[in-house]
């Protein structure tokens, strides 16, 4: 079903809801809503599924479905869908999407420059049975969360509870730092926070693992001295363990060799007398047989070897002694190797690259111990500059207050409360623990405060204000945030109010639909309401119903226009449309357009 004007009036738009496409969502099988500019009203008796609308946008704002994804799927179906057509021209709030295209999606800002279209995009959500959930972008898929972060620049939803958020200070502290636009300053100041938290426990884990440290420290340096000490060399084993052999049989075989080298040279009879001997009888007869020549080379090469070995045994013999206190140092060396080697269970080798590796550990807890040393400088320069952006953020935020707080009371003058003070009181966080000092947006605790009758003192706004009153600041605070220039996208969003007006008696139902009429000069304003009044000052006026079909309920959405919408108002009046009083009523509600 198709309410609301021609899509083709879009270019004169600047940013806003074009159409809304439901299928099979919850009790609605199938619509396809338009919307217009200015305020857009929505009404309809309680339970006929205004609420589902609302549910709607919730789900393309890639919020997650109360209840699950299955909940929301209407009954015979295999998955709910929902699909919102959005209008852009140039602007603040098209640099904020184009941006968004640009690290996202960049293929569909290219599309806009190719085809010279009007740009516009379709976001879409369906919620299967299966508990699964799909977005899109201009019929792309896109994650959950990067749905979330485009609709959030294009529409904003405050629902029947949004009063008791604007009671948490947190969320007062977040609409001063929209009004303020100290986005840049926000910036800044988590970028420094986040530097010196991280080195604050960087500085703490260090704190808590010193004393272990120090221990492993301490155990490292006493193996790297016994390493050290030992001076080890490869090779040096087989040196000593040959060493040892020797010394150990000096003297058995001193006296064996002796007796060699007198056998072979110094004895009667030796060897070497009996090959000389030879040689010179051969020297003699080969000059004069010729066949001779060739053996008394070879003897001769004998005797020069053999005279060489009794040299070389000789002068081995002069170095062998028994050298009992030599023997004990080699004997004790070689222990001391053999007790390393079974103690870090390493080769002669593998010890040699042990104290390698112990030398760059010790450097890396050595370098840990420094950087433990200068943790303290690094975090009072990182401390100092976060105190910076801090001073920088509260001075803003002190600035703005006064500004605030007299835009806030014309807008509450506006909407009844003449008498009523309002204070954004801002002080310093008191806290013992530094990182509770700083939070994630600021050192500051902001208060808004009211005293709602003349006289009185105002007090923390959550303390005093009744539902309505709190749902007129809301309104208040809405307008103020929407009015001037917007580099956050401001006066040109889709706002979304869902009964906002429940607690706000019938006598400021008026001052409410001017100043959500107002409001709507900038935004585009969807408002699910009850007040006449409010449906009267709409622009587009929705009528939400509930039809059965055979044995089934559906949700059906009619766009009111003449008589209907004088019925409308008029039943939404004391009396009912029935009664005269009430039908005249509603005609001069609707005769301030």
């Amino acid at each position: 079903m198709q309410a609301g004007g021609s899509a083709g009036e879009v270019r004169s738009w600047r940013a806003m809801l074009v159409e809304l496409l439901i299928r099979d969502f919850a009790l609605i099988d199938e619509l396809h809503l338009a919307f217009g500019p200015g305020l857009n009203a929505i009404t309809g008796e309680t339970g006929s599924g205004k609420s589902l609308l609302v549910g709607s946008l919730e789900a393309l704002l890639g919020q997650r479905p109360k209840g699950g994804p299955a909940g929301w799927v209407r009954s015979g179906a295999k998955r709910a869908r929902v699909e919102g057509r959005f209008a852009l021209v140039s602007g603040p709030l098209g640099e904020r999407v184009s941006a968004w295209l640009e690290e996202h999606l960049p293929e569909i800002p290219a599309e806009w420059e190719e085809d010279g279209e009007e740009r516009e995009l379709v976001l879409s959500r369906t919620l299967g049975l299966d508990g699964r959930t799909k977005a899109y972008v201009n019929h792309r898929s896109v994650t959950r969360r990067a749905l979330s972060g485009l609709a959030t620049i294009l529409f904003e939803i405050h629902g029947q509870n949004e009063h008791q958020r604007l009671l948490e200070p947190s969320e007062q502290l977040r609409l001063v730092d929209a009004m303020g636009e100290h986005g840049s300053l926000l910036a800044k100041y988590r970028s420094a926070r986040t530097a010196w938290r991280e080195a604050v426990e960087r500085a703490r884990a260090l704190e808590a693992s010193q004393s272990e440290r120090r221990r492993k420290l301490m155990d490292l340096r006493f193996q790297q001295d016994e390493l050290e000490s030992a001076e080890l060399v490869v090779g040096e084993r087989a040196k000593l363990g040959d060493e040892r052999q020797l010394l150990r049989a000096a003297e058995e075989l001193g006296h064996e060799l002796a007796g060699v080298i007198d056998s072979l040279s110094e004895a009667d009879g030796a060897a070497l007398d009996r090959m000389r001997n030879a040689d010179r009888m051969l020297d003699r007869w080969r000059d004069r047989i010729g066949a001779l020549s060739a053996p008394h080379t070879s003897l001769r090469d004998a005797l020069i070897h053999l005279e060489d070995a009794c040299m070389e045994l000789s002068s081995f013999i002069d170095g062998v002694e028994s050298n009992p206190v030599r023997l004990e140092q080699v004997e004790s060396r070689l222990a001391e190797l053999d007790r390393l080697e079974r103690k870090y269970s390493a080769s002669e080798e593998q010890l040699v690259a042990i104290g390698a590796e112990l030398r760059s550990e010790i450097d890396e807890l050595e370098l840990t111990e420094e950087s433990r040393e200068g943790a303290d400088e690094e975090i009072a320069a990182l401390r100092l500059e976060l105190d910076k952006r801090s001073f920088a953020l509260s001075k803003a935020r002190a600035k703005l207050a006064p500004r605030m707080r007299k835009s806030v009371m014309t807008a509450l003058a506006e909407l009844g409360m003449e008498a009523a003070q309002f204070e954004v009181q801002i002080v310093q966080r008191a806290a013992d623990d530094e990182l509770e000092h700083y939070g994630t947006s600021g050192a500051d605790d902001v208060e808004f405060m009211l005293g709602a009758n003349p006289g009185e003192p105002t007090r923390p706004l959550r303390h005093v204000a009744s539902g309505g009153e709190a749902a007129r600041i809301m309104l208040a605070l809405r307008s103020v945030l929407s009015v001037g220039p917007a580099p956050a996208g401001r006066g040109e969003r889709t706002l979304v109010f869902d009964e906002i007006d429940s607690g706000v008696g019938g006598h400021l139902a008026p001052k409410v639909a001017n100043h959500l009429r107002t409001l709507a000069i900038g935004d585009q304003v969807l408002c699910v309401t009850h007040l006449p009044a409010i449906a009267a000052a709409a622009d587009l006026h929705l009528k939400v119903a509930k039809e059965a079909d055979g044995e089934r309920w559906h949700t059906v959405v009619a766009e009111l226009e003449g008589d209907e919408r004088v019925r409308e108002v008029a039943d939404m009046i004391g009396g009912g449309a029935g009664h005269k009083t009430a039908r005249a009523e509603a005609r001069r509600l609707l005769s301030r357009e």
